[in-house]
């Protein structure tokens, strides 16, 4: 198992001093949570609220988590606009089998080639869901567009004669230039999504910190592509330890799971799939826990102790 010392002291990866963590003790069960699923959530905050979901380093799953989370909502009764922010390099549509109905983006809105309503596309599966991309696959933005624009686009969503969706996720590009601050400009909360290795880590640090630095301070983590056997074998960091370095609240735990790429490559999130697939569970609790600005407890895994033969009695 890897401490917070070994990586801190002989390392070059310095991470920002967090508050004191307090390890559960060791008799607790693996990973859960003290939350109930059987009543609809309750939504709180002022709407809408606009989610920024990064990370800073790439192949993580931030698009496939927002893909995951946005249809969750919709599942849920709420309504929510999922922008693609990724500048030439979107898949969210891909993701979602919209690709073919992707007609504007938000270039042709700003240049006053079409309205709003248009740019926006609803899905057929839950109408209450809809896709909002920046622009086409391999263009370039105009030069002024930043972070302004991104703000008006969150308006005129707000003022829009439907009404505003209760819910705007904005899928962050990779990496921390140009792109990741326009499309943290607009956000009032963070969902942060890495995977429990030291360089993902690393990545997940520095973004918390330019977060918090822009003024989000509301950050929650989801922790994706855990594997339970690489844990109890010592060969992955524990959710634990995530959140040890990172000091942030857990709002999923998303497991490895092959459906991920089945689900991706048929454009069909995993939350729709029937029976539904153990990682989409998880998405849909972390939807959950994001209406009510909740989080999840993460403790120890207790190793299970060795069965005892017949042959034990005599030291076999």
């Amino acid at each position: 198992m890897i401490s917070l010392q070994t990586i801190a002291k002989p390392s070059p990866i310095h991470f920002r001093p967090k508050k004191p963590f307090k390890r559960p003790p060791k008799t607790l069960t693996p990973i859960h949570s003290l939350l109930q699923y059987n009543r609809k959530p309750q939504l709180s905050g002022e709407t809408p609220r606009v989610v920024v979901i990064t990370s800073g380093k790439g192949g993580v799953g931030k698009t496939t988590t927002t893909a995951n989370i946005g249809l969750s909502l919709a599942r849920l009764g709420f309504s929510a606009v999922a922008i693609d922010a990724d500048v030439g390099l979107r898949n969210l549509d891909l993701l979602l089998g919209l690709e073919n109905r992707v007609n504007y983006t938000v270039v042709e809105v700003l240049n006053g080639d079409c309205r709003l309503d248009q740019a926006l596309v609803r899905d057929k599966r839950w109408s209450n869901f809809e896709l909002l991309c920046i622009s086409k696959p391999r263009s370039k933005l105009p030069l002024g567009f930043g972070g302004k624009a991104l703000i008006w686009l969150v308006e005129a969503l707000k003022n829009r004669e439907e009404g505003a969706p209760d819910f705007i996720l904005i899928d962050c590009p990779a990496g921390i230039d140009a792109g990741f601050i326009t499309a943290i400009t607009p956000a009032n909360e963070a969902v942060l999504v890495t995977t429990p290795d030291i360089t993902s880590l690393r990545d997940a640090d520095r973004v918390t910190g330019l977060l918090e630095c822009d003024g989000i301070r509301d950050i929650k983590m989801i922790v994706n592509r855990v594997r339970t056997d690489m844990i109890k074998g010592e060969d992955m960091m524990s959710v634990l330890d995530v959140q040890e370095m990172l000091g942030l609240p857990l709002l999923g735990v998303i497991p490895e799971d092959t459906e991920v790429i089945r689900s991706t490559n048929r454009g069909y999130p995993l939350v729709l799939n029937k029976p539904p697939a153990l990682a989409g569970l998880a998405f849909e609790q972390a939807a959950w826990r994001l209406v009510e600005q909740d989080s999840m407890k993460a403790v120890m895994m207790e190793e299970e102790p060795k069965k005892r033969g017949f042959f034990s009695f005599f030291g076999g």
